[in-house]
């Protein structure tokens, strides 16, 4: 760079302040909107669902499920949930190695609610405390069964075009 260049910021004038301001102006007010603000239709019966709802109930431990109302609502589910791992073989039991700590785990609760609020199924899940996990020590590999988007549409076109009923499924263990 030259140095009879000068840097753009010093070429530009500074704006002149007045030390003595006009006696009658007066410190302009901000005006205001007198619009009111409405929810659109559309979201309003979905905002009042949402409204009778409670907040977080579901108990966050055992020790809180067996002491809730529905204590027997949560045994029945977690005895389920109990059943279908072990006949889909889940898990298989071995002896462990010596200086190893087992990996922990505890249940996770949900009231599974319908749109009117009311309760429609309790749901209970045994899950391992993952955080405290090491790989090549506690697992190898992990698989997450998902279900891509476009599959779906290609199974929905297919669907429609040979005009065959769609049916939806709850599936309760994958």
């Amino acid at each position: 760079m030259s140095g009879d260049t000068i840097p753009p910021e010093i070429t530009q004038p500074n704006p002149i302040v007045s030390s003595n301001p006009t006696q009658n102006q007066q410190p302009t007010i901000p005006r205001r909107s007198g619009r009111v603000s409405t929810q659109p239709e559309r979201y309003i019966v979905l905002g009042e669902s949402v409204k009778n709802l409670p907040d977080n109930d579901d108990p966050y431990t055992y020790k809180e499920a067996m002491e809730d109302v529905d204590s027997h609502h949560w045994q029945k589910t977690m005895q389920s949930e109990i059943e279908s791992m072990f006949d889909n073989k889940v898990w298989s039991l071995v002896d462990l190695p010596k200086g190893i700590k087992p990996i922990g785990c505890k249940w996770v609760y949900k009231r599974k609610r319908g749109m009117d609020g009311k309760v429609e199924t309790f749901k209970a899940r045994l899950v391992a405390k993952g955080y405290t996990q090491k790989e090549d020590i506690d697992y190898e590999e992990t698989f997450s069964p998902m279900a891509m988007l476009k599959s779906i549409r290609i199974l929905l076109s297919i669907a429609t075009s040979l005009d065959l009923d769609i049916w939806q499924m709850n599936v309760k263990t994958a």
